[in-house]
């Protein structure tokens, strides 16, 4: 199934095959950095969420269709990933992660962490455990209330503007003091409307954030 990837790749197919990514929040984002890193042929692949598909995610939700609903979301996208490539090893973790089992994560060998959860502090702790770990990082900041999915940049956390998210990551790492480098995608779009309740969204620009994490972990691998 990677014939035409590999004719991009060559031979660094098998080092993009024998990886490891786990991937933190499977919505909008986490959900197509999934899908489009089973499709690149990564041959283990550890996959962590707590929430059920619900009828309120169909709008940006890869995973969310009618079948799907009341499902965790971890089963839904064990049965996809299967249904695309069988051979792939899947790690199902069902739990809301927090500063308090964040060690449930790193009982595995892990190359790369995807990190799309939404809490700011399970934000902060992946970085650390990561960074101490010497783990390969990519965290996605915000989404919600853009329009523009070319505003999204892979950028450096330090380079990173009009994010609520980001600003407080920056802040967590300068107290830290953190001098390596956290790469994020993130937008420089401002926020589009002012006055609202929930937060609103679209199907594409979470979408492209999760390509775009995809990217950064192949790119990386090749050296491109």
């Amino acid at each position: 199934m990677t014939d035409r990837l590999e004719l991009l790749v060559k031979d660094k197919i098998n080092i993009i095959k024998d990886t490891t990514v786990l991937i933190l929040g499977l919505g909008g984002v986490g959900g197509y950095a999934l899908e489009s890193i089973v499709r690149c042929g990564i041959k283990k692949i550890i996959i962590v969420d707590a929430d059920k598909v619900d009828i309120t995610n169909f709008n940006r939700q890869i995973i969310a269709t009618k079948e799907n609903i009341g499902l965790y979301k971890t089963d839904a996208f064990y049965n996809r990933i299967k249904s695309i490539n069988e051979d792939i090893e899947v790690i199902k973790i069902t739990e809301y992660i927090t500063e308090d089992n964040i060690d449930l994560l790193f009982n595995y060998e892990i190359d790369y962490f995807i990190d799309c959860c939404d809490s700011i502090k399970t934000k902060q702790c992946v970085i650390k455990n990561c960074i101490d770990k010497n783990i390969k990082l990519i965290s996605c900041m915000g989404t919600g209330n853009k329009l523009d999915p070319s505003r999204l940049k892979i950028m450096k956390l330090k380079d990173t503007n009009y994010d609520p998210i980001a600003r407080l990551l920056r802040q967590y790492v300068k107290k830290n003091n953190i001098k390596e480098d956290i790469y994020v995608v993130c937008s420089d779009e401002e926020k589009v409307i002012d006055d609202y309740k929930e937060i609103p969204s679209n199907s594409f620009v979470p979408a492209t954030a999760g390509l775009l994490c995809t990217s950064f972990i192949i790119n990386d691998i090749i050296k491109l």
